[in-house]
């Protein structure tokens, strides 16, 4: 786990001023410690607040025979967040922004990484006055350390509550492999919640067909996965998106959202492993986040497949912040200008 001046110095950016008016996403975070006791002047640990971390990790990338480069993923990710500007309580401090530092995967240790990872994610949910969890990634390993993240904690299945995952991503990730991969996240939460006598409640948006086998259409009807395809997102438009998301949410007690950003458009996220010929664009992968978000249910979120150095002018690493950006201010409620 990593906290470290370092960390602080991420957060930099353009200064035009003290004051709401002027505030940005740089002057608002606060480096919190884990565990750490509140000392004068530190950040109030129970305020009102949004939680970030990072999992710095690609070996699921590697292991899927994909390109590595998405460890680095949660430092791109907190640059290009840092001068995006602050409104409503985000801007007063009414709600405060906590980054809690990085788990990562060290060298081939996988399951070791997801397991601190998960650790790091239970802590930040189980915060007095959390109103997300924001998981910067990291390959789609990084779901199923999410996962364990979320049943670990006070919240969800311990508390009886009803949970599901939505996921905004080319591919089904159901694959069976030897190892867990960047590609069997959501067949290894399927398996782990019937094991604890469990359906999981799962949804995606945006699968590519000949990204997909029928292998994986066959294993997602097996699990009662809904989905849609690019096409159908793109033919259902924003109003249809969000129909689906208040559908797939309106049983729920908690939502757990995870973005893939091959979802979009190549020309839109060139710096991920398996760029998307076709996407779906990101105005209506924004729809979908923002209907998460305005449900009231979201308690989690991950953001995962950045590769910065595959990326081509920062494209991949801005449009994730502006949907982090989308999903943060719904959250607390900042309503547009």
């Amino acid at each position: 786990m990593t906290t470290s001046p370092t960390l602080a110095s991420a957060w930099t950016g353009r200064h035009d001023g003290d004051g709401r008016e002027h505030a940005r996403w740089h002057q608002a975070v606060q480096v919190v410690e884990p565990g750490a006791a509140v000392a004068a002047g530190t950040p109030d640990p129970a305020a009102d607040h949004v939680a970030l971390l990072g999992f710095r990790s690609d070996e699921g990338v590697r292991r899927n025979r994909g390109r590595v480069g998405a460890a680095d993923g949660p430092a791109a990710l907190r640059a290009v967040l840092s001068p995006l500007a602050l409104h409503g309580p985000l801007a007063t401090g009414e709600v405060a922004l906590h980054d809690l530092g990085d788990a990562e995967t060290a060298g081939e240790d996988l399951e070791q990484g997801q397991a601190d990872a998960a650790a790091l994610t239970s802590h930040a949910l189980d915060r007095a006055g959390s109103r997300l969890t924001v998981v910067l990634g990291g390959g789609h390993e990084t779901a199923w350390s999410s996962y364990l993240g979320l049943v670990g904690s006070g919240i969800g299945p311990r508390a009886g509550q009803r949970w599901g995952v939505l996921n905004l991503d080319a591919h089904f990730d159901l694959r069976e492999e030897p190892r867990p991969t960047s590609g069997t996240p959501f067949a290894q939460m399927a398996e782990a919640e019937r094991t604890a006598g469990r359906d999981l409640r799962y949804a995606v948006l945006g699968i590519a067909e000949p990204s997909n086998t029928g292998v994986l259409f066959d294993r997602a009807r097996e699990l009662g996965v809904t989905w849609w395809t690019d096409q159908q997102c793109l033919d259902a438009g924003a109003d249809g998106i969000r129909g689906f998301v208040e559908e797939f949410a309106a049983d729920l007690d908690v939502l757990y959202l995870t973005i893939d950003l091959d979802v979009l458009p190549a020309a839109t996220a060139p710096g991920v492993s398996a760029p998307a010929a076709y996407g779906v664009p990101l105005p209506l992968v924004a729809a979908a986040v923002r209907a998460a978000a305005g449900t009231g249910k979201l308690a989690l979120l991950d953001v995962v497949e950045l590769n910065p150095s595959l990326d081509i002018d920062g494209r991949t690493a801005r449009a994730a912040a502006r949907l982090i950006d989308d999903a943060v201010r719904g959250a607390v409620g900042v309503e547009s200008a």
